[in-house]
């Protein structure tokens, strides 16, 4: 499958349930004119605790290169697990465009601010003991969801997304994904751009809001998703097969009407 740009985040490589297997199976299908890596490709913070990093990992990073090194343009916009800019920029040695934000114009002459998100951090009401709490519950449902995955694969079944399905039924997560997204928006719509491209958040949506282009490319821990500019020009979520496949399987995510 060809496309004009290729938007991934939140990877997590050297985390342990980062589904790097799935993002290899995807990347193997997919040729891009330019990978916008929006955030949280390598994480450091899980790394500074403890290291897990195989060699699925590696081929993930080899594939990177591999492209770029072919003439396809990186560009590296690091997120709040990332390493610092200036330690990013050392390691990268110059192979990927380092930004704190980028524009993206698309083909039907869209202006896209793209950013990983975590500046909105500090302007989100949530307890920090809830935060606290939600991290430890979220650990507890990846190793749940990384168990019965294993099993679901030996099973011949499809990934499923059980801490997605979680999130999304439980009432506070709800409210923190909404404002997350009003914040977004907002910031893009007063710095004039038409939409706006982040992750963060783990939470993959394409939609509008009050006029402005909601765009958030998902993750690769839990939903396994990607964002892509068609060569048309046209914006569309993915999510990856699960399953070995000549090409990632395309789901349709049409933008829905003005939300207030």
């Amino acid at each position: 499958m060809r496309v004009r740009t290729l938007f991934l985040s939140d990877i997590h490589l050297g985390f342990r349930h980062a589904r790097v297997r799935e993002l290899n199976e995807f990347l193997a299908g997919i040729e891009a004119e330019r990978i916008v890596l929006v955030g949280d490709i390598i994480d450091a913070l899980s790394m500074a605790r403890r290291v897990f990093w195989t060699g699925e990992h590696t081929q993930v990073v080899r594939t990177l290169l591999a492209r770029q090194r072919s003439g396809v343009p990186l560009v590296y916009i690091p997120g709040n697990h990332d390493a610092s800019l200036a330690m990013l920029a050392q390691m990268l040695r110059g192979q990927f465009e380092v930004h704190r934000e980028w524009v993206h114009r698309t083909v039907r002459g869209q202006r896209l601010l793209v950013m990983h998100g975590d500046q909105f951090d500090g302007a989100m009401s949530c307890p920090r003991w809830l935060t606290r709490l939600g991290d430890s519950l979220h650990a507890a449902t990846l190793h749940l969801s990384h168990g019965v995955n294993n099993l679901r694969r030996l099973l011949g079944k499809p990934y499923w997304a059980l801490t997605e399905h979680i999130k999304l039924g439980i009432g506070t997560s709800a409210r923190y994904i909404e404002q997350f997204e009003q914040l977004a928006v907002a910031h893009a719509r007063r710095a004039g751009y038409d939409g706006v491209v982040c992750g963060h958040i783990h939470r993959a949506n394409l939609r509008r809001i009050a006029g402005t282009l909601y765009c958030n490319t998902g993750d690769w821990v839990e939903s396994c998703t990607a964002l892509i500019e068609t060569e048309r020009g046209e914006l569309e979520l993915l999510r990856a097969p699960h399953r070995p496949r000549p090409a990632p399987r395309r789901s349709a995510v049409p933008l829905v009407a003005d939300a207030a």
